[in-house]
């Protein structure tokens, strides 16, 4: 019996380091399509009692911005058992390969679905992490936007520091990212990723399409604005604006 294409690519998310089936690369699938297949890994996961803990927004900077075109932010899922703390060890062997990217993290104490607008998106919010996500590359470098997107995005989690609360600047956020005693470049955001609370309204009311929400507890990552690569060491991230640090370990 022939897999599916969901078949292939839970086959894939258990195994990271495996060769990409063909019969994903030869999908073809558009954007709507991927996002549809990305939820049916989603529930896969739901039935082996994960949680959902949260969301990723696709698609908010450069050149892939101006690719997807306006109002397309594609979304991806992260999983309650994959966000962790700052200062949380992770082991390389675990991640495969993929990067560390400097987020802007956001807690909700109330739930969004459709209807959603910036303003209602910004009452909701009830915490300001800063964050990195940490991406797993379990796709070749020329694989399409929907089969990104049904690969979720390529997010493995995500690691934060403390809530640094609501009445803070982020319109302009500077990073500056080290590993160890090493800096390796301070990336700012603005110009680079979409306005934070546009984004969350998107995301809601795109969830909303699909029978979903962002539910209270639930974290949403914004968009990166810096990548390195993975690498054996302590990477640390210094956030302005009073939104604090985060670090984590990776180790062999």
């Amino acid at each position: 019996m022939s897999l599916s294409l969901l078949d292939h690519l839970w086959d894939l998310h258990q195994n990271p380091g495996k060769e990409t089936p063909k019969e994903l690369l030869e999908s073809q699938l558009s954007i709507e399509e991927g996002q549809t297949l990305q939820l049916g890994l989603l529930d896969r996961w739901l039935e082996q009692g994960e949680e959902i803990g949260g969301w990723k927004i696709g698609m908010t900077s450069g050149a892939s911005r101006n690719a997807m075109g306006d109002g397309i932010r594609p979304f991806g899922f992260i999983l309650q058992s994959r966000i962790k703390q700052s200062e949380t060890r992770l082991r390389l062997d675990q991640l495969h390969r993929g990067g560390v990217e400097n987020e802007l993290c956001f807690g909700f104490g109330t739930s969004l679905s459709s209807g959603t607008n910036p303003e209602k998106a910004k009452l909701a919010v009830n915490g300001i992490y800063p964050a990195f996500e940490i991406n797993q590359k379990r796709l070749p470098l020329d694989a399409s936007s929907g089969l990104r997107v049904a690969d979720n995005l390529s997010n493995w989690g995500i690691v934060h520091g403390l809530n640094a609360g609501t009445d803070i600047g982020i319109d302009s956020i500077s990073v500056n990212l080290s590993r160890g005693e090493h800096h390796i470049e301070k990336t700012e955001s603005q110009g680079h990723i979409d306005d934070h609370y546009q984004s969350i309204s998107t995301l809601a009311n795109t969830l909303g399409q699909h029978g979903r929400s962002i539910e209270v507890g639930q974290k949403v990552i914004t968009g990166a604005f810096g990548k390195t690569p993975f690498a054996e060491g302590i990477f640390q991230g210094h956030f302005s604006h009073d939104v604090g640090n985060v670090k984590v370990e990776l180790i062999k």
